[in-house]
């Protein structure tokens, strides 16, 4: 028995750096398809995960998934039903369909690359290249690119734009089942200058943010009865009082934000522990719901 305790001892010291966590990012990018679950979205926007998750075909009369390779279109059933509503109505706004980027990953969760967010099924991606056809090969959907619609200094729309791009994005807005759309931000300039002025609730949901250029972002609020998913804050009846995001606030994206861009202020000092971002997270940093999502068949 006197060498059990040393046995021990030496096993855990071994064990001891297998037992970090892995990154919860390499697990849900390792899972090919959705979890044996009923569908629920799980956690916030930028920390959670998908049960039951439904893959939106690759192509349909009215739209294709893009860049498929990456196994990202997959997405909760109401953000599934909502793409290929929207991808149809799109027609009658001058659009033969839409191309439709990333979406989710088979049961969400942080990704190795690129989105912060999208991780519980509600968010998606679509592209502001007018489909020229949409009978696109696998190979073509890997190779092309979308279209940037706004100039290199980022405060105005360029020739790309055009009154449908527009439209498109009213219509996509006025669902009553959008939380937001997120755009460059001088998208939301050109929208709020060319409104009419009787016709702009519809642009509190359109909200200015850097990187979406060749593409507007569509966030889904918290489908009823899902009551593990976190409805994010502030929600757009709170944004400037009621009111369309057409005030002093759109116009600091480009002075003071832009401005900052080019010409960063100096890093200070970090205050308190740094905040881990969504590729550093591990299992535990997630809703506890979510490893049963992981684990099942």
């Amino acid at each position: 028995m006197k060498w059990l305790c040393p046995l021990a001892s030496l096993l855990l010291a071994l064990a001891a750096p297998a037992c970090a966590e892995p990154l919860a990012n390499q697990l849900f990018g390792a899972m090919r398809a959705a979890s044996a679950q009923p569908s629920e979205p799980i956690g916030s926007y930028a920390k959670g995960c998908g049960a039951g998750m439904i893959q939106l075909p690759e192509s349909g009369p009215t739209w294709q998934a893009m860049r498929i390779s990456r196994n990202r279109n997959w997405g909760q059933p109401e953000l599934v039903e909502y793409l290929v509503d929207l991808s149809r109505k799109a027609q009658e706004v001058g659009w033969p369909g839409l191309y439709i980027g990333d979406m989710s990953q088979p049961r969400g969760g942080p990704m190795t690359s690129g989105h912060a967010s999208h991780q519980i099924g509600l968010d998606a991606d679509i592209w502001l290249l007018p489909p020229a056809r949409l009978d696109l090969s696998t190979a073509d959907r890997e190779r092309i690119s979308s279209i940037s619609v706004r100039t290199e200094d980022q405060t105005r729309i360029n020739g790309n734009w055009s009154p449908a791009h527009g439209a498109l994005l009213k219509l996509a807005a006025s669902d009553p089942r959008v939380d937001r759309v997120f755009v460059a931000a001088a998208v939301k300039i050109e929208l709020c200058r060319t409104a009419k002025k009787s016709d702009t609730d519809w642009l509190q949901k359109i909200r200015p943010i850097y990187g979406h250029n060749t593409h507007f972002h569509v966030r889904l609020k918290c489908p009823r009865g899902a009551r593990h998913c976190e409805t994010q804050k502030p929600t757009v009846s709170e944004l400037s009082n009621g009111g369309n995001g057409c005030d002093d606030t759109l116009m600091w994206w480009v002075t003071t934000y832009l401005e900052e861009l080019k010409n960063p202020p100096k890093p200070t000092k970090p205050q308190g522990k740094r905040k881990k971002t969504p590729r550093e997270f591990t299992m535990s940093d997630l809703p506890r719901q979510c490893a049963a999502v992981l684990a099942s068949d």
